[in-house]
């Protein structure tokens, strides 16, 4: 992989004996510092499983069955 151009200047500075810039990092940079619990059990029941159940209510479905249902019906008498 190739280096980027920062990286490149970081190793000319460490080389010629000067500071490493990555040395001034804090040590709470690269970090994560947010708070993590379990949920709870009732938190656990109400999570939304699949972001996409609301299409589930949509009338699509339905027209969709009811069509089919209709074709059938039909091929059925002419058969």
């Amino acid at each position: 992989m190739a280096k980027s151009s920062a990286k490149k200047a970081r190793e000319k500075l460490a080389r010629e004996g000067k500071r490493n810039p990555e040395l001034n990092r804090s040590i709470f940079a690269l970090a994560d510092m947010r708070q993590r619990k379990t949920k709870t059990k009732a938190e656990k029941w109400n999570q939304q499983k699949h972001k996409r159940s609301l299409s589930f209510s949509s009338d699509d479905g339905l027209f969709f069955l009811s069509f089919f249902r209709d074709v059938i019906k039909k091929i059925i008498v002419r058969g």
